[in-house]
Formats: structure tokens, sequence, C-alpha cells
């Protein structure tokens, strides 16, 4: 790391106590934890480390990195990017700003996925971006699947993950099914949907630095779903689900596009807040579909 302040002497406690303290005078909510994870990663230890070591000086070259990491963080650059990890359903997956960053309400969607999977069923994963609903799903099932993103730079973080995990996976550039071929028995997606007005109220962590590609979903936010909504009945058997992530006001919008597309079985879930978080429904029944190129 350059152009870093010098930082003098301290023991890991109370780096961890000075860290927590510029974050805290900066606004972050979470600032003694993500102090602590940043202290971590500079210096390399893990919690129990921490513990046994706290009174322990912490070297002058970690101390530097540290400080610059909390000046990046107080200027609200998200923790997951500056450390290039992020949990998610008990794994860690490797992030930058190419992808969203996992985040806990998208467990909801693979909870609702592992109950319909069984095992030789086909999956596909719109809008893969990282690769952590795929991936999840192919530790969690014996399935096989294919992720597709429309950006290149996404589906090689996907691919570093993939190989951490030792899965595997096909990757396709592709918008939305325009590359992509062959049935599936679900296709499941964390879509763009946030409406385009919206977006400069998010929060400056998600508004300035996850990519905009995977969060604006047009004027009403369903742009992106309404598509997924309309072609995914060529390319899912005669059985398959979709499942979609959606925004928490968005639930019965979404409803009654599958319904207006004769989805059956539809049906709504909701994350650990009570909000409307997740869509589902059972491929119409007659539905054209591609054969398998």
């Amino acid at each position: 790391m350059n152009d870093r302040p010098h930082s003098s002497g301290r023991t890991l406690r109370e780096q961890l106590a000075r860290g927590t303290a510029l974050l805290a005078d900066a606004g972050i909510r979470e600032a003694e934890n993500d102090a602590r994870i940043l202290l971590e990663y500079a210096a390399n230890i893990n919690r129990s480390y921490f513990y046994l070591h706290g009174h322990d000086e912490m070297d002058p070259s970690d101390a530097e990195d540290y400080t610059y990491l909390l000046r990046r963080r107080a200027e609200r650059e998200p923790v997951q990017y500056l450390t290039g990890e992020a949990p998610f359903y008990g794994e860690t997956f490797y992030v930058t700003p190419d992808v969203l960053i996992p985040r806990q309400d998208t467990e909801v969607l693979i909870e609702e996925a592992v109950r319909r999977l069984e095992p030789g069923m086909h999956v596909l994963d719109l809008c893969t971006g990282s690769g952590c609903i795929l991936l999840t799903l192919l530790r969690e099932a014996s399935v096989t699947g294919i992720g597709s993103d429309l950006s290149a730079a996404a589906l090689a973080v996907a691919e570093k993950n993939r190989r951490r995990m030792r899965l595997r996976a096909t990757w396709i550039e592709s918008d939305l099914f325009a590359r992509i071929g062959g049935c599936f028995d679900m296709i499941v997606s964390n879509p763009p949907y946030i409406r385009s007005g919206d977006l400069p109220l998010l929060e400056s962590e998600v508004r300035a630095h996850e990519p905009v590609l995977a969060l604006d979903g047009g004027a009403d936010g369903l742009s992106v779903i309404r598509r997924i909504v309309s072609e995914a009945p060529r390319y899912l058997s005669p059985e398959g689900w979709l499942l979609l992530e959606i925004g928490y006001d968005q639930g019965q919008a979404v409803r009654a596009l599958l319904e207006n597309e004769n989805y059956r079985e539809i049906c709504l879930t909701r994350d650990l807040e009570h909000r409307d978080r997740v869509v589902i429904g059972r491929a119409p029944a007659g539905a054209a579909r591609l054969e398998n190129r």
C-alpha cells in the first residue's frame, strides 16, 4: 500500500480501540466490528490470536496498513471490498467492486431453492455475480449448474470462487437468456431490482461502490424481473421452478407478473424482518420450450 501515514507502535488492543473510535467518529454504524475485521486482515491474524496476544505490540508495517484501511472505510468503502471477502451461507466468498456483496437476505433464496432441489437437477443462475448462489446450491445439493452474467469481470470473480470451493460449474457471459441453451429444472436469480430513481438514496457504501449494473432495475425496478418472468418458461422443464429475489415492496407486483404468465404454485417468502423477499413459481403448464442447443 502506498501514501499511508506513519503509525506509532500500539498494542493490538490499543489499535482496535483507536480504529473503533475513528470509525465511530465517521458515523460507521458497526464501528467496532468493522475495525476488528480490518485489524485482523491487516495483521493477518484471527480472533483467537487477538485474544491471546492482544497486549502484544502491532507490527509497525501492519499498523500502517491498518490506518490506511480505516481511512478508506471511514470514507464509506465497504469492508468486504477492502478485505476481498464476504461471508455467505457458511462460506467465505471472494468479492471485488465488480460484484454485489452477498447479503443475508439472499440466504432466503438459497433455503427455498434447497427445499425444492432433488439429486440430478440442472440449475441456471441468472445475474450470478460472485457466483455465491449457484456455488452454494452446488455445495448443498447433488445438482449441476450454469451461471450467467452480462459482466465478464463478474464471471472472473465467480470462477475464482468456483476454484476455491473446488466445484464444477459453467459460466456464460450473456444478457439474461441471450446466449443460454438447454432446459433447466430450476432457474434462480438475484436480479437488479432497485428503481433507477432510488439509486441516489442508497447508502453511500452501495451507491458509490457496488456495481450499478447489478442494482438498477429500471424506472419501476422490475425491468429485468419482467424479462426473466416472461422468457423463463421456454427454458424450464415441465415441473421446473423459478425463484427470484425481489425488493421488500415488490411482492404483489411480481406475483402479478407470474400470474399473467400462468405460472403455477406461486408463493412469496419473507426474510428475517418479515418483508417479502423471494417469489417462487412453477413452470406454466404446456409452455413452449426450446430444444437443447
